[in-house]
């Protein structure tokens, strides 16, 4: 035992990034669920989608990234800095660190607001920023670790709390993921190619993409969730051993993950198997994560009743619950085949993202806003309404979206007595569902109408009170303090106490999931069987192929055809590893609001594609998608057409000299045949329009395969 420390030190709290962070979480919130508020009216009123810059393709990225790192992230960074303080006992390590990370943060989010409507997207799920702006977010991203760490190191308080080994193993893993899934090739300020092709961009792209949803979504929450919820209900956490068996086992389970976005797909088959059995053995952990905060509730009942800061965080941390035992068996082979690629998806992700980040996010900022006002909210009811708007959106959302998945999950797979698919044309399911995307838009508003008052009541509150931007504190300076070896938990004690060898263990149990699911794939050829007829894109189909990214038309087509006999029936062969070596990045699409389009090429006339593009109706009675018209009457750019194909040879992609430096000659050349082809057939289109080169690029996929067998 040591002598009572009578060296107190006075100290300030910096309240005033917390409040910044905040009221940007706030007004981000409302203008990422206002976006999504609008695509999913455009998904019933193709009317909605207004200008080339405000399509569903284009602004659904705007809409994941705004809600994501947006909101989400920016009241993560609130959160975190809040609790940070008082858990080290110190102020933040850097007050210009702190505004540095602010300020950048908000210039990323005002960068991704401008590009991914014009189109300037790497089409990576989650990850579709291009590469000035990745090198941006791991340089704040330094920032930020650096003002947590310094603030680590100079606490007066020897424990690491529960909710820091969170916050460090989600700077550490998100680095990761963010570095390593970012790698690219530049072409311009604006474009870059992925240095991985098609099955090693997929496994990359699922392992960042679903450890960000892991690593962002998840672990920051789960460590604000036990700081602010035994604060809010004035309860101590329910199990100090299971947090300690939550933390290091989720941490470890959740990056083997990955690959069950993947199942029937290209990707080698002990890859799909390990992200299943993974993928099963997280609902242990997550579980433990639930219950420990429900039970950190018990005798505080009551309170809940009367606190919808507590209900929120209830139905928040059910929502994770529901959520994460859904993704388990969702991994499952026989419910992934009916599951993947349809609207049940969406809904699995809306309920831990409404739910979960959602509510847990607004539940804090009811928390931390009169903390540093030095008042109350402003009003109880209006939290109240926020608390039952934001439930019912979040019914009104997800319920729809589980039937609708249910039923494009068995029309897609129906067959006739006679061995025919019932429902061949894939626009007769889409029919089917549109009452449901008409009450999903209505979820959202109603969810969005609840934030509205929400962003109102803080506002209000912060009117009414004044910020203590210095908050006054003391504490004694910190001492040696020795540990009992005797203690069962001896070894994490002292791992509490030393946050460089807790860093360097959460980033070595996070490698090893990492290496042993990536390596393989990445350095072994025999896991990507090569085939002889696949051949590069010509320099049309890669400018098509561009065209067609920068659109977001993978965000409704998948090009990935799985060995069932339902989709083999419906689009042709299935697909295969071989067919995507060129492919830089993949674009197998996870979500199918349109038809799959890998056997596409050869399937219609170019005059088909013509018409499509320009009325989509036309060709498809009752489409929801969108008219392209404006590719019609734009000339395409091909002042970087030499240098894309110079930094696909750097990649592997075999263009020799000549190729790269006729490129420009050949791409008018086909350009012209396409021009004179659709031109027999009364259709009067200049070879330089942007149409040319999508239909170029729309008639080559898939093809490969047919020449070979030929």
């Amino acid at each position: 035992m040591s002598a009572i420390n009578t060296n107190v030190e006075h100290f300030e709290y910096d309240n005033k990034i917390v409040r910044n962070f905040a009221l940007a979480s706030i007004i981000f919130a409302i203008v990422g669920l206002l976006v999504g508020v609008l695509i999913a009216t455009q998904l019933f009123m193709p009317s909605a989608n207004i200008t080339q810059y405000f399509t569903f393709g284009r602004i659904r990225a705007l809409h994941t990234n705004a809600v994501i790192f947006a909101f989400v992230g920016n009241a993560i960074f609130a959160g975190v800095y809040y609790s940070l303080q008082r858990l080290c006992k110190a102020r933040l390590f850097s007050d210009l660190l702190s505004k540095i990370h602010f300020w950048g943060w908000q210039l990323i989010i005002l960068s991704a607001a401008i590009t991914l409507p014009l189109g300037m997207s790497t089409s990576k799920e989650y990850a579709e920023l291009e590469w000035p702006i990745d090198i941006a977010i791991a340089l704040i991203w330094v920032v930020f670790g650096i003002n947590m760490f310094g603030t680590i190191l100079k606490r007066r308080e020897r424990h690491l709390y529960v909710a820091i080994w969170f916050y460090i193993a989600t700077f550490v893993t998100i680095a990761l993921l963010h570095i390593i899934n970012s790698l690219a090739i530049p072409v311009s300020w604006t474009k870059s190619y992925s240095i991985y092709a098609g099955v090693q961009d997929a496994l990359v792209q699922w392992w960042y993409g679903h450890n960000a949803v892991a690593f962002f979504l998840t672990t920051p929450f789960l460590g604000l969730m036990y700081y602010y919820l035994p604060k809010m209900a004035n309860r101590p956490v329910y199990s100090y051993k299971l947090s300690i068996l939550h933390f290091w086992s989720l941490i470890f389970l959740y990056i083997w993950a990955g690959p069950h976005h993947l199942l029937y797909t290209s990707l080698p088959d002990w890859a799909q198997s390990l992200g299943t059995v993974f993928s099963i053995m997280l609902i242990a952990p997550s579980w433990g994560g639930m219950i420990n905060g429900l039970l950190t509730l018990r005798g505080a009942w009551d309170s809940v009743r009367e606190d919808p800061r507590l209900k929120m965080m209830v139905v928040g941390i059910t929502a994770y619950g529901m959520a994460t035992f859904e993704g388990p068996m969702l991994s499952l082979k026989n419910i992934n085949a009916i599951a993947h690629y349809t609207d049940w998806i969406p809904a699995h992700v809306h309920v831990g993202a409404l739910g979960w980040n959602g509510f847990l996010s607004f539940a804090i900022m009811y928390y931390m806003i009169p903390k540093i006002y030095g008042n109350e909210m402003f009003s109880k009811k209006l939290m109240n309404a926020h608390f039952w708007l934001g439930t019912l959106g979040i019914l009104f959302w997800a319920v729809p979206m589980y039937i609708a998945g249910f039923t494009q999950g068995m029309m897609w797979k129906e067959f006739t007595a006679e061995g025919n698919l019932k429902y061949g044309s894939f626009l007769e399911t889409t029919l089917q569902i549109i009452p449901m995307y008409m009450m999903r838009a209505f979820g959202g508003l109603l969810y969005l109408s609840g934030a509205l008052i929400g962003a109102y009541n803080i506002f209000k509150t912060m009117l009414v009170g004044k910020l203590i931007a210095n908050e006054a504190a003391q504490a004694p300076a910190l001492e040696k303090v020795f540990v009992a070896q005797g203690s069962d938990t001896y070894w994490h004690r002292w791992l509490e106490r030393k946050p460089m060898p807790l860093l360097v263990g959460a980033l070595v149990v996070v490698a090893i999931g990492s290496m042993i699911e990536l390596m393989p794939t990445l350095m072994v050829k025999s896991n990507v069987p090569t085939i002889a007829s696949v051949m590069p894109y010509t320099p049309l189909e890669l400018e098509g192929r561009d065209l067609y990214i920068r659109e977001g038309c993978v965000s409704c087509h998948s090009q990935m055809i799985r060995p069932f006999r339902s989709e083999t029936e419906r689009y042709g062969e299935y697909s295969k590893a071989g067919e995507f070596v060129y492919d830089h990045p993949f674009l197998w699409g996870s979500k199918r609001t349109g038809p799959d389009l890998h056997r596409e090429g050869g399937k219609y006339p170019d005059s088909w594609h013509y018409h499509h593009m320009r009325e989509p109706s036309s060709m498809s009675p009752g489409s929801i998608m969108p008219a392209y018209d404006w590719l019609l009457s734009q000339k395409l750019n091909i002042a970087d057409t030499k240098n894309k194909l110079k930094a696909m040879k750097t990649l592997g992609v075999p263009y020799d000299d000549y190729a790269i430096a006729h490129g420009e000659e050949d791409l008018k050349i086909q350009a012209k045949g396409i021009a004179d082809n659709l031109a027999k057939e009364g259709i009067k289109v200049a070879p330089d329009k942007e149409i040319i080169a999508l239909i170029a690029y729309l008639q080559r996929i898939g093809t490969d395969i047919k020449k070979g067998q030929q």
